[in-house]
């Protein structure tokens, strides 16, 4: 099967995973998702993550975290920005998620930032998504 977006497929296997409860989920490579994963990692929404296989089988195995009840701290990964209609956001319009208890992904020109940080480095981009 074809993927067409492949960023809403990498955000639908978290997920997916997260509603079922599994320990960790893998997702194929890109340099893209491996820039988010890193800012999930930063953002405490998850445990580590690590790029495994060869060449050409490459996956990036997230290991998600859940609180000591068994919840999950990824509430809600949805895609905001998609192929269709892409979403770009000024550097004073980036949304803040939840009152800041949530993070915006930007794509800007000095990486995947969080919201935050893209505030604070006075750069805009590519919404991609947000996590709460």
């Amino acid at each position: 099967m074809s993927v067409t977006d492949n960023i809403a497929d990498y955000f639908t296997r978290i997920r997916n995973s997260v509603i079922a409860n599994h320990e960790d989920v893998v997702v194929p490579h890109s340099e893209l998702k491996v820039s988010i994963a890193n800012l999930l990692l930063n953002e405490g929404f998850i445990d580590s993550y690590k790029v495994t296989g060869n060449k050409q089988t490459k996956a990036i195995t997230i290991k998600l975290k859940y609180d000591e009840s068994g919840k999950s701290l990824i509430e809600k990964i949805e895609r905001i920005s998609r192929s269709g209609k892409r979403v770009y956001v000024k550097k004073s319009e980036i949304p803040k998620v939840l009152n800041g208890f949530g993070v915006s992904i930007i794509s800007t020109s000095k990486g995947v930032l969080s919201g935050r940080d893209a505030r604070l480095a006075n750069v805009g981009g590519e919404y991609i998504g947000r996590v709460y």
